[in-house]
């Protein structure tokens, strides 16, 4: 899967989703650590890559519609210190079938998956 990890995601997550055979951009890595959302949805976008991110402005389902997209997983942890952040992602892409992400916008907890497909 091609993933662009935002930046406020802990820098090693992107070297364990490597190790699972993920094809893994960060923020940092193409200098838009900062930068306004807008540019690195262009990114995201330009390359059609599936988006990691805390960032609660990728919310919006009217304007992140499933489908016009290579998808969103938004993650939203109670207590999202970088080590719990680690392990959650971690544990999604080890036991979850994530290639079915592709065009859907997830969301993610401690607990729960909850997956929004296109057309739904």
């Amino acid at each position: 899967m091609k993933i662009k990890l935002d930046e406020n995601l802990p820098l090693r997550l992107g070297l364990v989703l490597t190790e699972l055979g993920n094809d893994v951009h960060t923020t940092l890595d193409e200098g838009l650590s900062g930068a306004e959302d807008a540019r690195i949805w262009e990114s995201v976008r330009n390359e059609n890559r599936f988006l990691i991110t805390q960032d609660l402005d990728f919310s919006d389902l009217r304007r992140f519609e499933p489908g016009t997209h290579a998808g969103i997983l938004l993650v939203r942890l109670q207590n999202p210190s970088r080590r719990a952040l680690l392990e959650r992602v971690e544990a999604l892409f080890r036991q979850e079938d994530v290639q079915t992400w592709a065009g859907c916008f997830v969301v993610a907890t401690e607990r729960k998956v909850r997956v929004r497909r296109p057309g739904s």
